[in-house]
């Protein structure tokens, strides 16, 4: 090891340790110099080395300091006890952070003159050029125009909910259950929901048409793929008919298509394929696949609602950021998402493989649980008498760690006894033991029962 990289070692360390904390002032290099024994110049070759890796930051005149808290030591043993079915980030182990920290210094010179300025309400024309180009690997073949760069599909979902559409209508359909986000807004919202239940062989399609019929539905909210949370998949068939009972009772039909980048098996379009009207509004996250904290997304607007759209975007945030905007484009355009993308497509295919084998092989008999090709999540469902609650709060002090499906239903069709689980954050090794930990604690519970 050369000796700047030894003083580097030295600096991390005492910035792990707290020693400095962000915005610290560094030792000036006079004084690294006499304290490591070398040459001014070693000194300045360890800070430029750090300051590259952006871990420190320098003032004119002052001196350099250091940008962040570094991680406490105690993180990666503490990381190493926990088994994680809760977070549903995701999977650290395969993110693109260099990569799209290359992406991010390079917008930084392509897009710095407008950051100085505020930008177009519907994105940057240049990202969604890119973006039509992307979505047609996905059967989703839209002009630019159409397309609306969203500060994540939560915010287009938000503005849908409150936006008037063009068919006069009032209320909403949902899949019950769905992500907790959506149902806030609904709430938000004070929107009148109405929902149909998701079983392991999708939905009731009478129920769903008694719905469009009878109860003044402007738009169906539909996860198309990998539902959250029982991980379903809708077949072909299936989204026809969704579609045809959509033209038939002038519905449209609000498709999250999330996790579209995960399918893997071949002729599995979203709705939005197969619907020549133009009732379908798309929305696509790159939250899930990608970095959460990009908050970035996309909605494919009918042309009839792109103005009233326009106007409550531009009302909630004037634009989605230039700089995270630009980094995007640059990473699809560079082929890397779409290696990024093969690479986490087999990372969860292979989790949730091995889930669903140790779900079959260690869940006790009365337990039943959902199915999932490949994706983040399933639910497990618990005997009636038990309590999703109770159970949580009891394998969390063996550091195992489950969420609550409990505030995903709207409040007629709420349940207390299903466990969602995700296999984003915990390690494949890890799976098995935190199954056969969480089938234990279902049998203490029952026997605590009787």
């Amino acid at each position: 090891m050369k000796r700047y990289e030894e003083i580097i070692k030295v600096i991390e360390r005492r910035a792990k340790q707290g020693e400095l904390t962000a915005g610290s002032k560094l030792p000036s290099i006079r004084a690294l110099s006499q304290e490591f024994n070398c040459s001014r110049n070693t000194i300045i070759k360890a800070y430029q080395e750090l300051e590259s890796r952006h871990l420190i930051y320098t003032v004119p005149k002052s001196g350099y300091y250091l940008v962040g808290d570094y991680p406490l030591l105690h993180d990666d043993f503490n990381k190493g006890a926990k088994i994680d079915f809760f977070s549903a980030g995701p999977d650290r182990s395969g993110m693109p952070y260099q990569d799209f920290k290359h992406c991010l210094n390079q917008a930084i010179e392509l897009y710095k003159e407008d950051m100085f300025m505020y930008s177009e309400v519907q994105g940057l024309h240049s990202l969604r050029d890119t973006l039509a180009r992307h979505l047609r690997d996905l059967q989703v073949f839209v002009p630019p125009g159409r397309i609306f760069v969203v500060s994540g599909s939560q915010q287009a979902l938000h503005l849908l909910v409150k936006l008037p559409f063009p068919n006069g209508k009032t209320n909403i359909c949902v899949e019950q259950p769905t992500h907790n986000s959506f149902i806030e807004s609904l709430k938000l919202e004070k929107a009148t929901a109405y929902g149909i239940e998701v079983t392991s062989s999708g939905i009731d399609f009478d129920r769903l048409e008694h719905l469009f019929k009878q109860h003044e539905i402007k738009f169906f909210y539909i996860t198309s793929r990998f539902h959250n949370p029982t991980g379903y998949s809708y077949s072909n068939s299936e989204k026809k008919r969704i579609v045809e009972l959509a033209q038939k009772y002038d519905v449209y039909i609000v498709e999250d298509d999330y996790m579209g980048d995960l399918e893997f098996r071949l002729k599995q379009d979203p709705i939005f394929a197969h619907d020549p009207s133009g009732r379908v509004i798309y929305t696509k996250s790159f939250s899930k696949v990608l970095l959460p904290g990009l908050r970035l997304g996309l909605t494919v607007l009918p042309e009839a609602m792109k103005k009233h759209f326009s106007l409550a975007k531009y009302a909630s945030d004037l634009h989605t950021p230039v700089l995270t905007q630009g980094a995007l484009e640059i990473y699809l355009k560079s082929g890397m998402y779409d290696a990024h993308i093969k690479n986490m497509r087999e990372i969860y295919k292979e989790k949730s493989a091995i889930l669903q084998q140790a779900c079959e092989d260690y869940l006790p008999s009365s337990v039943t649980y959902s199915r999932s090709l490949s994706g983040f999540y399933i639910t497990i469902f618990l005997p009636a008498s038990l309590k999703a609650n109770q159970l949580i709060n009891d394998l969390s002090r063996e550091n195992v760690f489950v969420g609550n499906a409990e505030n995903m239903f709207l409040p007629e069709f709420k349940k207390d006894h299903i466990l969602r689980l995700s296999v984003s954050h915990v390690e494949k090794e890890k799976i098995p033991a935190g199954v056969q930990k969480i089938a234990d604690g279902i049998r203490r519970l029952s026997c605590e029962k009787k």
